[in-house]
């Protein structure tokens, strides 16, 4: 079992930035992949952007590249996501996730935990 827990979440004017961190519990740690998986009112779960085990590999929806960035801190269990220049249609709960299956970062949402979200607005 892993267990997730976002924070960071916020209200933001465009052009501006957040920092979301996702601590995680229960299973090794270095033994998945991390994903941050965002929702919009009314649109189906987006990957956003994922980092392997090692914290090597990265990806990124092309919507976001050059503007967001996923780090790990394996020491203290957390992964996070630096995002600037935001958008308004970066507006979404975000979620953090984990994903078991092995080899490299997936860009689908088939991941296999998740935390409760932490909810981000970005306002024009």
């Amino acid at each position: 079992q892993v267990q997730l827990e976002e924070s960071g979440g916020g209200l933001v004017q465009a052009g501006g930035s957040l920092r979301l961190s996702c601590a995680a519990s229960g299973r090794t740690f270095s033994t998945y992949n991390m994903a941050w998986i965002r929702q919009a009112p009314g649109k189906e779960r987006e990957f956003v952007a994922g980092i392997s085990r090692s914290g090597y590999g990265t990806r990124y929806a092309d919507s976001v590249k050059g503007r967001f960035t996923i780090s790990i801190d394996n020491a203290k269990n957390t992964v996070y996501l630096q995002m600037n220049s935001l958008k308004p249609e970066d507006t979404a709960i975000y979620y953090c996730a984990a994903d078991l299956r092995p080899y490299g970062v997936r860009s689908d949402t088939n991941y296999d935990y998740w935390g409760q979200g932490t909810q981000v607005t970005v306002s024009s």
